[in-house]
């Protein structure tokens, strides 16, 4: 995932903002990590450089 994402994704919940985790990251961005919307309380991993924004109860 790219950096500059940041500036456009926003929680699917409650639309508010998220928060960035990096655990790995190479040149061309994000490779694992998390996203966290502190008004939800929820996490959305990061996991091969793409975000799963689903709501908890839909991924699998």
């Amino acid at each position: 995932m790219r950096r500059g994402l940041m500036d456009i994704l926003a929680c699917p919940m409650c639309k508010g903002p998220l928060v960035l985790t990096v655990s790995k990251e190479d040149e061309h961005g994000v490779l694992e990590g998390n996203l966290r919307c502190e008004a939800c309380k929820i996490d959305y991993p990061i996991e091969e450089a793409i975000p799963n924004m689903l709501p908890p109860a839909l991924r699998s």
